[in-house]
């Protein structure tokens, strides 16, 4: 398949489906009692969904999906397409205050709703525009049932021939960590080629074994959206994980060969393995020790010796092995993205038999941009670009990109597309460097921490050092026009404030004099989506932590 070649999403999903043997397992959610839908029933599925949706609206019209990860929801989004409509998947835990001004913002005429819990976040905020709610599930409202439009049977099917590659696909709001959400207008051109330099980056996986993913990113996130045409592109089989707690259980049974997520899963995989590993003591822990330093020089291209082989070896079968059985046996790649990997969690998991490939990317460039190649890894940085796309650095360091991946501009945002796209680049707000073409990460132009002495210091640096230690659940580091640093340190209630300053003092020792923490305090409540400290990609809302903790931050000084 020629993927520069094709139109649209729509046409590689159907010219996918007649390379495919029509009874090849497909789709699967692993929630208990759910059917396997195999390439050919997901086909007849889609074109009944398609020529309902088409009956419904006009061209270009925008069609909300609301719902966790399962089945419906890839057929959904083709379908949408296929209509003639703009896919607009969002958020199952955004707050209120986003889901009003989203429906407000892109007028929706038709929403798909999973279930009654879905429904209630949404239901006060829909207007006239919405012409009908169509539910994967009863819900107290008047709605058409999917299961009732997939049972008619129909006379005719639509496979659009009129899609074009500059035309938009769908329309993905961005978590904003301040402000409203922003609706990035995706051309099929745009998914098209972040998909075809995916595929170049994966070929070297396919060869080995058949391609199966388990997707447990919410697939409202253009990482895990576009992830969705990457798997159609290698004719995966795609597993739906049950929830973010029974992720290792679903792993067990859907034993994937790829996984995507982002640094805050890693994050806490490597504390749980790090955990195990200081419980075991004697022959464990040395083979252990082993296990990991050998590891990192395999992972740097260090020559072993004779001995250190055997070792390695040994490491390999005693150790890496039983690793990657707790996650199904078949791991060839995790791959990481939505945000930075802290080097140190990289280099273990890669080193413990876990090959981690972290990329780059964000929504507005379809969304990839660059990532490591397998067993060409260089844990510091986010890998060589795409061919699909240029990368150059700015000369204030800020990391430009251009290609036909880059977003149509954000809806209904004139102003804000200007400010973002000139002469054809889009300005990421990242500040990096390009070495050997290897692209590196340095700080985020906008959350850089300006001292009263006018140095920059990244404050995400230093809470995914301070992270690391496992005592510390959650960071926050502020000082913006103070003459020195403090954080606020999410721990457990039976932590004492004497041991948390140790660790701090030891973490200081390896910080430059700027980055050094000089006085915290500790809170029991983690950060999260629910209390509007996280985006929902797990990002810190900085301005939202600052207005809530900013009596308690100005006492340090």
């Amino acid at each position: 398949m020629k993927i520069n070649k094709l139109n649209s999403l729509v046409e590689l999903y159907f010219e996918k489906c007649n390379e495919v043997e029509d009874k090849k397992p497909f789709l699967k959610w692993l929630k208990p009692g759910k059917p396997t839908y195999t390439w050919r029933n997901t086909k007849e599925r889609i074109l009944k969904l398609s020529l309902k949706i088409k009956s419904l609206i006009k061209e270009g019209d925008r069609c909300l999906i609301l719902s966790e990860n399962r089945p419906y929801w890839l057929m959904v989004d083709i379908s949408i397409m296929n209509a003639g409509g703009i896919s607009v998947p969002i958020f199952t835990t955004y707050s209120a205050n986003d889901y009003k001004y989203i429906l407000n913002d892109c007028k929706p005429s038709l929403i798909f709703v999973s279930n009654n819990e879905q429904f209630k976040k949404i239901k006060k905020f829909i207007n006239e525009d919405v012409k009908k709610i169509i539910s994967f599930e009863k819900i107290d409202a008047e709605s058409l049932l999917i299961q009732d439009i997939l049972n008619e049977e129909i006379s005719e099917t639509i496979i659009n021939k009129n899609l074009k590659r500059n035309m938009p696909a769908c329309i993905i709001y961005t978590s904003g960590t301040s402000g409203n959400p922003k609706g990035v207008v995706l051309s099929h051109g745009g998914i098209l080629s972040n998909c075809e330099g995916a595929v170049e980056l994966l070929e070297p996986l396919l060869s080995k074994k058949k391609p199966i993913f388990l997707t447990w990113l919410p697939l409202s996130h253009s990482y895990e959206h576009t992830v969705q045409f990457i798997q159609i592109i290698i004719g995966a089989k795609i597993f739906y994980a049950e929830s973010l707690e029974k992720l290792i259980s679903n792993m067990g049974i859907a034993k994937p060969t790829i996984m995507t997520a982002v640094p805050r899963f890693y994050q806490n995989l490597y504390t749980k393995i790090n955990m195990n590993f200081e419980k075991q003591g004697g022959l464990k822990k040395i083979l252990i020790f082993k296990t990991i330093n050998l590891g990192k020089k395999v992972l740097r291209k260090e020559t072993l010796k004779l001995s250190e082989k055997i070792v390695n070896f040994l490491c390999e079968k005693l150790v890496r092995k039983k690793i990657r059985n707790q996650f199904g046996g078949n791991l060839q790649a995790f791959v990481s993205g939505g945000g930075a990997l802290d080097q140190n969690i990289g280099e273990f998991l890669n080193s413990v038999g876990l090959p981690t490939l972290q990329g780059y990317g964000l929504t507005e460039a379809s969304p990839v941009v660059s990532c490591n190649l397998p067993n060409l890894i260089k844990v510091e940085t986010v890998g060589p670009p795409f061919r699909t796309n240029k990368v150059k650095i700015a000369d204030d360091g800020e990391i430009l990109i251009k290609g036909e991946n880059v977003m149509l501009g954000y809806w209904n945002l004139k102003e804000e597309t200007k400010k973002a796209i000139k002469d054809g680049w889009l300005h990421t707000g990242d500040i990096g460097e390009l070495k050997n073409n290897y692209l590196k990460i340095t700080d985020r132009k906008k959350d850089l921490i300006v001292n009263l002495g006018g140095d920059n210091i990244s404050p995400s640096k230093v809470e995914n050092i301070l992270c690391l230690n496992d005592n510390i659940k959650q960071s926050f580091v502020f000082g913006d026009q103070k003459n020195y640093l403090v954080a606020i340190i999410v721990c457990d209630k039976e932590i004492s404030k004497e041991k948390i300053k140790l660790i701090i003092e030891n973490i200081n020792k390896n910080l430059t004099l700027i980055e050094k923490i000089k006085k915290f305090f500790l809170i029991n409540e983690e950060f999260t989506i629910e209390n509007g400290m996280l985006t929902p990609t797990l990002k810190l809302k900085r301005k939202e932590i600052i207005k809530n903790y900013k009596q308690q931050l100005e006492n340090l000084y």
